[in-house]
């Protein structure tokens, strides 16, 4: 039986575990609501160039961006975005079971697979792997910013285009809900004009459509890139507002679970407390009998 000692000890202990996981709760349910902000304040922008992408598409030869082009797929990219951090469930574990799944399937069809990897727990799972990991970024989910999406799509459309690999596909988990994540597996490179921006009849725009200036080829070709900039912001916003959702929702269950275990560690000291007292009165009634 444990001393009375060791059980206050363990109250303690289990009433600072409490404290903490409640603060880290708050934490991630700020940083949560700052992360949903960002993701309606990018999205206006995003749907403008989704439209105008929408319609430079329809007037030009779809052949003449490399990003458009498709290829015999030999070699694949897998993108996977997982968070710096632990302590949020099975947000890490979804993503890395459901890549793997992704990798398998591809390799048995015979296509050789690259990683690049977003994320410190991710790049710690696949290095122990076999997988060749050609890129990391870690560390960015703390200030994330633009700038990271501009760096990371850069490095993906350059190594596309000189045919380091023939397609690229993402791996991350979507934002619902506070309490709700789901893992996407999403294809971002060759882009499909008719699943991503839909098809939309010239004539059907009002006035006859846009007049643009300089020609639709050099728009369609700077503002390509720009687009697959964007939508790796707004993978990166949801990956960054599903993890708070998921952390806060573990340090939650956490809480509640920390003060079950103080309820009934509380009631065993007690039990243990009376037990002791019991006993002590016990002795000092048998000592007082002998005396007799």
């Amino acid at each position: 039986m444990p001393s009375l000692q060791s059980l206050r000890r363990k109250i303690a202990a289990l009433k600072n575990t409490q404290k903490i996981t409640k603060a880290m709760k708050m934490v991630a349910a700020a940083k949560l609501k700052r992360s949903q902000d960002r993701i309606l304040a990018a999205r206006p922008y995003a749907h403008k160039m989704r439209g105008v992408l929408s319609n430079l598409s329809q007037r030009v030869n779809r052949a003449a961006h490399p990003l458009l082009q498709k290829r015999e797929c030999k070699t694949l990219e897998v993108l996977v975005i997982t968070s710096d951090r632990g302590l949020c469930g099975v947000f890490n574990s979804n993503i890395v079971r459901r890549s793997v799944e992704f990798i398998r399937q591809c390799e048995a069809r015979g296509v050789t697979v690259h990683l690049s990897i977003v994320g410190r727990k991710g790049r710690e799972y696949f290095r122990r792997r076999a997988w060749p990991i050609r890129q990391e970024w870690t560390g960015i989910f703390d200030k994330l910013s633009f700038e990271h999406a501009i760096d990371i799509g850069g490095d993906l459309i350059d190594h596309f285009v000189r045919g380091a690999f023939d397609e690229l596909h993402v791996v991350y988990n979507e934002f619902k809900s506070a309490i709700q994540q789901r893992v996407v597996v999403e294809q971002l490179f060759p882009v499909d004009v008719i699943t991503e921006f839909g098809v939309v009849p010239v004539e059907s725009m009002g006035g006859g459509g846009y007049l643009y200036e300089p020609s639709e080829e050099e728009l369609l070709a700077v503002l390509m890139p720009k687009y697959f900039q964007v939508q790796t912001y707004r993978i990166l916003l949801e990956s960054a507002a599903a993890e708070h959702g998921a952390r806060m929702a573990a340090m939650d269950g956490a809480t509640r679970n920390a003060g079950q275990l103080i309820n009934k560690v509380t009631l065993y000291y007690n039990k243990t407390r009376q037990a002791a007292i019991t006993k002590e009165l016990m002795d000092i009634v048998g000592g007082a009998e002998a005396l007799k």
